[in-house]
């Protein structure tokens, strides 16, 4: 309706509830932030830890640990690239020099912002739900003006992969040092496969793949890795989940077979 001056515009009503929302709208993020939480106190007892990450027996190198690149690795572990950094403090594991890597990368996805500004931050909470702060800042401010550098860990995710995948294959070791399975090495490649469908699913890896380009036609090629890789993305808030909850049962399950729990062999 168009307003003129003998019908002034009426000011917005005032609603004294937060939300007109019935539904459950606090159950996803409530839901969200006990899986995320659970995940960083699970991830931050394990770094100190420091200790039954490599089963020599079986080739077992828990993901958490893995590339292990001090010396203060236990011998063995750090079968692919050496160990580039002295004796760590007696407070520091391995595993705070590698974390930082696969940690960054989870941290600025473009999903895992939005999963975490809901539940951590009620930043909005959920749809039709005010704020929970005052003041709207965005990304705009320090430490949230980083989240840019999301391009950047994806290189480094890649790396990480890659590793996984090579820890993966070494764990095709048997009792007599031929080939061999266990339950490990099923869960070490269900826990790759994961991670490489969540990270080959990031909008980074999509632009990188298809961006920049003004006819998909004159491209064939990078136009078909461009619907993989959309493929892979139209589910990245799935695989996100999926390889977090992947990697913290791989890492848990060869800290329990390090520890003295027997491996359900499958071959040798």
């Amino acid at each position: 309706m168009t307003t003129t001056a003998a019908t002034p515009p009426r000011p917005r009503a005032a609603i004294a509830e937060r939300t007109l929302r019935t539904d459950r709208w606090w159950l996803t993020p409530l839901l969200t932030f006990l899986g995320l939480a659970g995940f960083l106190v699970y991830a931050t007892v394990r770094i100190f830890v420091d200790d039954y990450y490599w089963v020599d027996e079986f080739h077992y190198l828990a993901p958490f640990y893995s590339p292990c690149l001090a010396d203060s690795c236990v011998p063995g572990s750090s079968h692919f690239l050496g160990s580039p950094f002295p004796q760590l403090p007696s407070w520091m594991s391995p595993a705070m020099i590698i974390l930082a890597l696969p940690g960054g990368f989870r941290a600025t996805c473009y999903y895992y912002r939005k999963s975490y500004y809901r539940s951590f931050w009620l930043s909005p909470p959920a749809c039709a739900v005010p704020d929970g702060h005052k003041k709207y800042t965005g990304e705009t401010k320090f430490p949230l003006l980083v989240q840019n550098v999301h391009r950047y860990f994806f290189y480094a995710a890649i790396l990480v992969g890659a590793v996984l995948t090579y820890d993966a294959f070494l764990s095709f070791h048997g009792k007599d040092g031929g080939f061999g399975i266990g339950l490990g090495t099923v869960i070490l490649w269900i826990n790759v496969v994961l991670i490489w469908a969540y990270t080959l699913g990031c909008h980074s890896c999509r632009n990188i793949v298809g961006g920049r380009l003004t006819h998909f036609s004159k491209h064939p090629v990078r136009y078909w890795l461009w619907t993989q890789v959309g493929k892979l993305n139209k589910r990245h808030q799935l695989f996100a989940w999926l390889s977090m909850f992947s990697v913290v049962a791989a890492d848990a399950y060869v800290w329990a077979v390090a520890a003295g729990m027997t491996d359900l062999r499958i071959f040798n």
